[in-house]
């Protein structure tokens, strides 16, 4: 009995150790990103990173990040790929998972088998290939060419909208089409209401990896006027250094955006990833 507590004990101790680990190593790095928004170039070349300012009222790192970034463009570049590309890949990722889960044709099982070695394949590894394409057809440095390749690359949410299927009865399908409905009616009309949860989870997750997405972004948009919110603070970097409290101070920026929509519909949020872990 004795042994046991001392074991249960032991246990308790590094679990809450791990957690205080796993907290300080989100923590952090949010913290020192604070302190150096907050500091003077002199400031911050002179202290250490996790030195208080002098002062928590100097805003004058963010206005200076705002207007040389020009992220007032990068804001509206951004949520304009996020409307286009967030409402393509829902209805693209339902429509593809409704033909696959409701239609049995020969090689269905290999579509869907060669979508999740596609989803293995990590991204970088075809991007010569996509960037030889992209040139040969004209869509580097258009926002039409980068939303393209950002719809192209959702295996994620075809493999939530097919779980989600896989739990509506074919009887509603069946009801609706004798009661002379077509295919499209079926479900646009039927089944895509009821995939609320699913959507909800997908646009959460290819929301925030659209939002933060910075390696295509910088490859294929390559003019100041094209430049997302993740590539403008590009402008504080160069050969002879980086201007990290600029940088900071543009992050704090551009945190604010997703954490104001985040406090707003987070009841759908979370409720949407709940739903896509127990579906299936």
């Amino acid at each position: 009995m004795r042994k046991q507590k001392t074991l249960s004990a032991i246990f308790s101790v590094f679990k809450y150790a791990m957690l205080i680990m796993a907290a300080l190593v989100a923590l952090i790095p949010v913290c020192v990103c604070v302190l150096t928004a907050f500091k003077t170039t002199e400031e911050y070349n002179n202290t250490s990173v996790l030195d208080l300012p002098e002062s928590f009222l100097n805003f004058e790192n963010f206005t200076e990040a705002f207007r040389v970034a020009n992220m007032m463009r990068g804001f509206l570049n951004t949520a304009l790929v996020l409307v286009v590309v967030l409402t393509a890949s829902v209805f693209i990722g339902a429509m593809l998972a409704y033909v696959l889960n409701r239609f049995k044709f020969k090689g269905n099982g290999l579509i869907q088998n060669l979508f999740m070695f596609a989803a293995l394949i990590p991204g970088i590894a075809t991007q010569v290939t996509v960037y030889q394409i992209m040139y040969s057809l004209g869509l580097i440095n258009h926002l039409y060419g980068y939303m393209i390749v950002l719809m192209g690359t959702d295996i994620i949410s075809i493999y939530i909208f097919l779980q989600f299927f896989e739990n509506l009865p074919v009887s509603l399908d069946e009801s609706a089409i004798v009661d002379g409905s077509t295919y499209f009616g079926v479900f646009f009309k039927i089944l895509f209401p009821l995939l609320k949860p699913a959507i909800v989870t997908s646009l959460v997750l290819k929301g925030v990896g659209v939002y933060n997405e910075y390696y295509m972004a910088n490859l294929y948009l390559q003019k100041d006027e094209l430049k997302t919110i993740s590539t403008a603070l590009y402008k504080f970097t160069g050969p002879y250094g980086n201007q990290y409290n600029y940088i900071c101070a543009g992050v704090l920026i551009t945190i604010i955006p997703i954490f104001i929509l985040f406090l707003i519909f987070q009841k759908q949020v979370y409720g949407g990833m709940a739903a896509g872990a127990v579906k299936g």
